[in-house]
């Protein structure tokens, strides 16, 4: 059976072909990126997103200049700059550089990225019970991947398992990835869910009407630290005091063994407009000074288990190296 999420990312021919997901949930459509500059602006506008997906668009990134002439070491200087905080960005170009044929390399880092968030479904989804209420922040599903997804990765298998989760979407300010991507996603593959304030997190867990959340992680420290979406922290110290289950879903990819703790992991800041508008239109008053830190970080200790594509580890002592 075909996906009914078509893949996020794709190198094709010499050029690199993209979900342009600032123009979601209003359409579909397709990105062509012909150059590296092109891909960085793709990447830093947030056409395309997502720790995975970010991996991919780096070796991508470094395939692309092999075919178009750009020298390379430049072209991973310009990739690595656009987004600090996830780790896959880096990984996925250098393991492009570190390869013979680069372009072969991208499209094996692109088919081994569904392969390994269909290992990490598999491994989740018996996490949650049947008829869980499942809640999630940001976007971790296919769009955030080449496919498939970590989050709604682990989600999608339990549905296809017939263990009927359904979903609370949390809208995910200020750039609304919940509303309008992963809503988006879960409409598509016949989820139930229903889209939420960000606010509300809390009164559904003490109305007892959240049984698990679920995230997924743009970098995951050695002590098991995780950065993630800005509100990951806080939806982790409610589901601390309402005694839930929170798990973190991402590849080995996101692992970084070279940052020892959550406080070495930089924190990108985003431009002002995306908390003063709101879909074009100003809500803030003029001037108004603005702190967008678009990542937090959520201390291994409020994490009941991270599941990757190698199995589901309980301690950050337990997590693939």
């Amino acid at each position: 059976m075909s996906d009914p999420i078509p893949p996020t990312i794709g190198l094709e021919g010499a050029h690199v072909r993209l979900i342009d997901q600032r123009r979601l949930p209003g359409e579909l459509v397709m990105l062509e990126c012909r150059t590296v500059d092109q891909l960085c602006d793709a990447i830093v506008t947030l056409a395309v997103r997502g720790a995975p997906a970010l991996g991919a668009a780096g070796a991508m990134g470094i395939a692309l200049a092999t075919l178009t002439g750009e020298p390379a070491g430049e072209a991973a200087r310009k990739l690595k700059a656009t987004r600090p905080t996830a780790v896959n960005l880096a990984w996925g170009v250098d393991r492009a550089l570190a390869a013979e044929d680069p372009v072969a390399e991208a499209q094996l880092v692109a088919v081994e990225d569904v392969e390994r968030n269909r290992r990490i479904g598999a491994n989740g989804a018996p996490l949650l019970p049947p008829g869980a209420h499942v809640l999630t922040h940001c976007n971790a599903g296919s769009l955030a991947t080449v496919g498939y997804g970590t989050a709604i990765g682990v989600i999608r298998a339990a549905h296809e398992q017939g263990r009927e989760p359904s979903v609370w979407v949390d809208e995910t300010r200020p750039v609304l990835q919940g509303a309008r991507l992963t809503a988006w996603e879960l409409a598509r593959l016949g989820i139930p869910f229903r889209l939420v304030a960000d606010v509300m997190a809390a009164g559904l867990m003490a109305a007892g009407e959240v049984d698990a959340v679920i995230v997924g992680a743009d970098r995951v420290a050695a002590n098991g630290d995780v950065a993630n979406k800005v509100g990951t922290y806080g939806l982790a110290v409610l589901a601390a005091h309402h005694s839930l289950p929170f798990y973190v879903a991402a590849p080995v990819s996101t692992l970084d063994p070279a940052t020892a703790t959550g406080a070495e992991i930089p924190v990108e800041r985003r431009a002002a407009e995306e908390v003063a508008e709101l879909a074009g239109t100003r809500i803030a008053p003029p001037d108004v000074e603005v702190d967008n830190r678009a990542f937090d970080v959520t201390p291994a200790g409020l994490v009941t288990a991270w599941v990757t594509e190698e199995g589901v580890a309980r301690s950050p002592g337990e997590l693939p190296t």
